[in-house]
Formats: structure tokens, sequence, C-alpha cells
């Protein structure tokens, strides 16, 4: 369905829910909450951010592995593991012996994305096989 055609039922909806109910107002109200797929993009969907949690999925990985592994820089692999772990999706540990390390792994949130990543993968191959050739 397209945006257009979305925009019409809504309109279409929204005037069948005035004309039923005479206390309703002219207004259609939005949402009280975002589509989970929006959501759900929004909280992983950037780039560097999918990039670090399929990384993760390997295993847990020091601050300076998962930069070599990422390519990015130390400012945007700190800020992009702080949003994670925010969200839950990663967990730091710190090793205070000398010399002192910082570790990240994925929490059972995020570790429950492997099967999303998998899909990406095999449609990936699918759909974008002639970007290879």
């Amino acid at each position: 369905m397209s945006s257009e055609d979305l925009s019409t039922a809504e309109s279409a909806e929204a005037a069948e829910t005035t004309e039923s109910s005479p206390d309703a107002t002219t207004e259609a109200t939005a949402p009280e909450t975002p589509c989970p797929v929006i959501d759900s993009i929004e909280q992983i969907g950037s780039q560097w951010r999918l990039v670090v949690l399929h990384e993760l999925l390997n295993g847990e990985s020091r601050f300076n592995e998962l930069k070599r592994e990422t390519d990015a820089n130390a400012r945007t692999l700190s800020r992009v593991l702080d949003d994670l772990q925010e969200t839950g999706f990663v967990d730091r540990r710190i090793e205070e012996d000398s010399p002192v390390a910082t570790y990240y792994s994925l929490t059972d949130k995020g570790e429950s994305l492997a099967p999303v990543f998998e899909e990406i993968d095999s449609w990936a191959h699918e759909w974008l096989a002639e970007c290879d050739a």
C-alpha cells in the first residue's frame, strides 16, 4: 500500500468516526504509541549500531578490537556503544587489572537480534546478488 493509499484510508476512517459519533472531534488523532517497526528502527537502525551489534554477535570484544573490526573512529564507536548500552542491547565490563580494559558484549536483548541478521543476510544474498558481480 502506498503512502497515498494510506493517507486516503486514514482520511476515510477519520470521516467515518466523525460521522458515527456526535462527540468525536473533527481532527484525526495520532496513535498513542509509534509503530513497532519505526520504534525498532530508531533503536537499532543507524549504520554504526547495526555494524557494532553484528560484530558483537561473534562474542565479547574490547573497545579497540571493535574499533579495528568496524572501522569506526573512537568518538563514533564510544557514542554508539553508550547508546546501545542505554537501550539495553549491550553490556560493558571493565577489568581494573593492568592494563585496564573495557569489554563489550550483547545482552539477551541484543542476542535476540541474531535471527534478524540471518534473515537480512539471506535477503541480501537473494536480492543484492548483482552487487557482487
